[in-house]
C-alpha cells in the first residue's frame, strides 16, 4: 500500500500533513461507465477536477467551506487544477455539470443534494465521467456515480454488526415518518436480511405526542407486559356493616369512637399486612431498537420509552450519527449507541484547515476533501478509472478507511459511541481498519 502525502501551503509543519493511503497498482484499463485512458489527453482541461457546489443562495455556507476543503486537498505542487461551478447559478446543477463536462474535466465532484445529484448524474454517466456526489441518499448510487455522504444504511449496518457481537438477535425500529426515518428503516431491513436475522418490526410515527405514545405502546407490547394492579385487600376499603359494627359507622368515622368511648376493632390484617412489592416488567419483544429522531420529537420518544419500561438494561438502543452533535444532552439515553467516524482520525485535517482558513471545518467538508484528494491522487498516478476508484483495499481519508464499490455505494469504517450517564459519549467499539464489502 503506497502512501501519498497532501501538502497544504508553505509554512505548515510536515506533521500536520494528512495521509491518503491507496494500494499500489490498480491497472490502467478503462471500464464502461468511466472514461479516462491514462496518458491520453482529452483536450483542454482534461486533467482538471470538476467541482459543482452551491456557492450562492441558502446553501452557500456549506458549499464555500467544501470548496475550501477541496482546494486544501489539491494545494500540493503538481496537483490538478480545480474547476469550480455554482449549482445555484442560472441553470442550476444541470448547467453546472454541463459546464464542467464541456471543459473536459477528468472527474466530477458534487453536487451537494440528492435532487441535484439526480439531475447531474445522468450527464456524467453519458459523458463517461466518474462522479463523486456529496449526498447521503444511497438511492442515488449507481455504477459510475458514488455517494460519498454518510448514509443511514452505513450507520445501521455498523450498529447491527456491533449489536450482533453482543448476542442480540431481535431488532425493531421506532422511526419518524419522513425520508430519513424510512432510509434508516430500509437500511435496517437490508442489514438484518444480509446477516440472516428475521425481519425487524418497524413502526413509524408522526410528530404528534399522542401518536408517539400510541405507536411505541404498540411496538413495545406494553399492555401485555405490564402486570395487572393487585386486588385491594380487606383493609384497603371500608368493611361495611358487620356483627361487630352493625351500622358500619366505625370505619366511616373512626373519630366517633372517641365520643362513645368504644374501642375500634383490630384484625391481624390491619396491623401486619406487608407493603405491596413492585413487580418487574418483562422486557419488550425485541432486544435491539433503532431510533432516528432529533430535537423535540426525540424528547417525546424518550418520555415514551420510560413510560413503556424500555431502557438499555434490557434493550440496546441505537440512534443516528446526528446524535453526535448534541450527545452532551442525551444523558437520559445513557447506554445507547450511535455509529460515527472516529473524531481522532480527522484531527490532522482539522489542524490544517484551521491554520489556513482560521476556522474549524464542518463535518460535511470531510467528503469534499476526500473526494478531491482521491481525484488528484488518481490523476497524478495515470488516470481516473473504475478499476482504480474501486481498489479492494480502499483509501484512508479524513474520517478513516473507506471503499468505493462498483455499484456506487461507499463502505466506511465507523466507530461505535456509547452515551454516558451524565451526557456525552465515548467510543466502545473502535472503527475497523478492514471494512467488509457487503452486497446491496
Amino acid at each position: 500500500m503506497s502512501r501519498l502525502r497532501k501538502g497544504v501551503s508553505t509554512g505548515l509543519a510536515a506533521g500536520t500533513f494528512l495521509t491518503l493511503a491507496a494500494c499500489s497498482g490498480g491497472g490502467s484499463s478503462s471500464v464502461p461507465g468511466v472514461g479516462g485512458v491514462p496518458g491520453v489527453s482529452e483536450g483542454p482541461g482534461a486533467h482538471d477536477v470538476g467541482l459543482i457546489l452551491p456557492l450562492t443562495g441558502r446553501n452557500a455556507a456549506y458549499g464555500l467551506r467544501m470548496r475550501d476543503a477541496a482546494k486544501l486537498a489539491l494545494s500540493a505542487k503538481g496537483s490538478p487544477a480545480l474547476d469550480v461551478h455554482d449549482t445555484n447559478a442560472p441553470g442550476g446543477a444541470e448547467q453546472a455539470a454541463r459546464d464542467a463536462l464541456s471543459r473536459g474535466d477528468a472527474i466530477l465532484l458534487g453536487p451537494l443534494t440528492a435532487t441535484e445529484t439526480s439531475v447531474a448524474a445522468p450527464l456524467a454517466v453519458n459523458a463517461g465521467k466518474a462522479e463523486l456526489a456529496f449526498t447521503s441518499d444511497s438511492t442515488q448510487a449507481r455504477p459510475g456515480v458514488w455517494v460519498m455522504g454518510l448514509t443511514p444504511e452505513q450507520q445501521v449496518r455498523r450498529m447491527v454488526d456491533a449489536v450482533r457481537a453482543t448476542g442480540r438477535r431481535t431488532f425493531a425500529a421506532f422511526l419518524p415518518d419522513n425520508a430519513f426515518g424510512h432510509a434508516m428503516g430500509d437500511g435496517l431491513v437490508r442489514a438484518c436480511r444480509d446477516a440472516g436475522l428475521k425481519e425487524p418490526q418497524i413502526v413509524f410515527h408522526t410528530m404528534d405526542a399522542q401518536n408517539i405514545d400510541d405507536g411505541l405502546k404498540t411496538l413495545s407490547a406494553i399492555e401485555t407486559r405490564q402486570p395487572a394492579a393487585p386486588a385491594p385487600t380487606p383493609t384497603d376499603v371500608p368493611a361495611g356493616p358487620s356483627a361487630i359494627d352493625p351500622t358500619g359507622e366505625t370505619a366511616a368515622n373512626p373519630a366517633g369512637t372517641a365520643e362513645t368511648g368504644a374501642t375500634p376493632p383490630t384484625t391481624p390484617a390491619a396491623t401486619s399486612a406487608p407493603a405491596p412489592q413492585a413487580v418487574p416488567v418483562p422486557p419488550p419483544p425485541f432486544d435491539a431498537l433503532v431510533l432516528a429522531d432529533t430535537g423535540l420529537e426525540l424528547g417525546r420518544v424518550i418520555t415514551a420509552l420510560q413510560a413503556d419500561h424500555i431502557d438499555s438494561s434490557q434493550v440496546q438502543i441505537m440512534g443516528p450519527a446526528l446524535w453526535k452533535a448534541f450527545d452532551g444532552k442525551l444523558g437520559a439515553l445513557h447506554g445507547a449507541w450511535y455509529a460515527a467516524p472516529d473524531a481522532h482520525d480527522r484531527m490532522g485535517y482539522v489542524a490544517q484547515y484551521r491554520a489556513l482558513y482560521r476556522q474549524a471545518p464542518s463535518p460535511v467538508t470531510d467528503f469534499a476533501y476526500d473526494a478531491a484528494a482521491l481525484a488528484g491522487s488518481l490523476i497524478r498516478q495515470g488516470g481516473v478509472t473504475t478499476q482504480a476508484l474501486t481498489r479492494p483495499d480502499g483509501y484512508m481519508g479524513v474520517d478513516g478507511l473507506f471503499r468505493l464499490r462498483p455499484d456506487g455505494h461507499v463502505t466506511r469504517a465507523l466507530a461505535i459511541y456509547q452515551i454516558q450517564r451524565g451526557g456525552g459519549a465515548r467510543i466502545v467499539v473502535p472503527a475497523s481498519r478492514d471494512v467488509a464489502i457487503r452486497p446491496s
